[in-house]
């Protein structure tokens, strides 16, 4: 009799979507079909350079040549998304520009750009998402776009403040970070510990958040949007999902291997969920109410104070939320250096285009 992995447990108890782009890797997990599939600048430039996909990045590049590099990346972001059409059971995920991310006019346009390329590829308005950076300008963005019938989802976020103003924006979903990018970058500053749903930092801001979101619901009787985490490290971190309440995981391919092939039923390394599991999406297990109460992110100095969820982040162009951004060092740094390192990678993607051009 087959083994019940670790994989298999978390399945019971969340939605599993893929931090991927290749179709080959999405493949290799099969029976396994992901809920939805998400990407990003890095992971676009990553498989459009991609040997596998020479022929349909310069076929792109010749049908586009005369509309310029962003339209030849926008169009080669829906095409990749294409190439895994009927292999995931929800939505696209493509972001737009972090260059930006405090343009709430271009943001609209971004998105626009791949709705129509989506249309063209012949996947509909509920078929794809977009992931938008939670800043005040890109969440005002999403407020217009939920008007055409666009979703988003608001990414780089990593505070309560962020949350409540995706949440006004008209949000699907939000994607908090688990783990800062530093944490990825050096794995000495990671908080590498033995039982995440309760020890690691992020986790207080998780239960708070779906706090929040269930005040949110019962004053406006709106669905809030999912939480679908991202940003994991291990896969103990990963089946921390279930416990803190989360909707969603989104795992990349290395941690979704390791988890199917860690043994649920063995003693010497007993799954983490049992026997703390969720009531439910947006329900935190009962040992991790206390969590509300702590934020050790916000240091030593921490009054206690959690953002309101009856003040218009938004308004003002989301000057409310911009100060609080600011008012709180880890949730600065993490959005400056998300934006910084996708900034980078689209840089990547446009001298890529920008070379292909020259040689046809």
């Amino acid at each position: 009799m087959p083994k019940t992995t670790w994989f298999d447990l978390l399945q019971q108890h969340i939605k599993i979507d893929i931090d991927c782009l290749d179709p080959v890797e999405t493949q290799a997990l099969l029976p396994f079909v992901p809920h939805d599939q998400t990407s990003n600048q890095h992971l676009v430039y990553q498989q459009m350079v991609a040997p596998q996909n020479r022929d349909l990045f310069l076929q792109t590049v010749k049908e586009r040549r005369d509309e310029g590099w962003q339209s030849i990346l926008d169009c080669m972001s829906v095409r990749l998304c294409a190439l895994n059409k009927g292999k995931i059971r929800g939505r696209f995920h493509l972001q737009t520009s972090p260059f930006d991310a405090y343009d709430e006019a271009k943001t609209i346009a971004h998105a626009r750009s791949y709705a129509r390329e989506f249309e063209k590829a012949g996947i509909s308005k509920d078929q794809f998402c977009i992931k938008i950076p939670s800043t005040g300008p890109a969440l005002n963005a999403g407020r217009v776009l939920l008007g055409e019938g666009i979703r988003t989802l608001g990414t780089s976020l990593f505070s309560v403040a962020q949350a409540i103003a995706a949440s006004q924006a008209g949000c699907l979903s939000i994607s908090p970070y688990y783990n800062f990018s530093w944490y990825h970058a050096d794995r000495t500053q990671w908080p590498d510990l033995p039982d995440p749903a309760l020890q690691h930092p992020m986790s207080p801001r998780i239960v708070q958040i779906l706090r929040a979101y269930k005040t949110l619901e019962a004053a406006i009787g709106k669905p809030q949007p999912m939480l679908k985490m991202a940003s994991f490290l291990s896969p103990q971190e990963a089946v921390a999902m279930a416990e803190l309440g989360c909707a969603h995981a989104t795992i990349p391919a290395n941690i979704l291997a390791e988890l199917a092939t860690l043994d649920a039923e063995s003693t010497d390394t007993p799954p983490p969920l049992p026997p703390y599991r969720s009531a439910g999406p947006g329900v935190p297990s009962a040992r991790l109410a206390g969590l509300a109460a702590t934020d050790p992110l916000a240091g030593a100095a921490w009054d206690g104070a959690v953002a309101p969820t009856d003040l218009d982040y938004l308004a003002d162009g989301g000057a409310a939320l911009h100060e609080a951004i600011e008012a709180d060092p880890m949730t600065k740094r993490g959005l400056e250096e998300a934006l910084l390192m996708f900034q980078a990678c689209e840089r990547q993607s446009r001298a890529a285009i920008e070379e292909a051009l020259k040689q046809i």
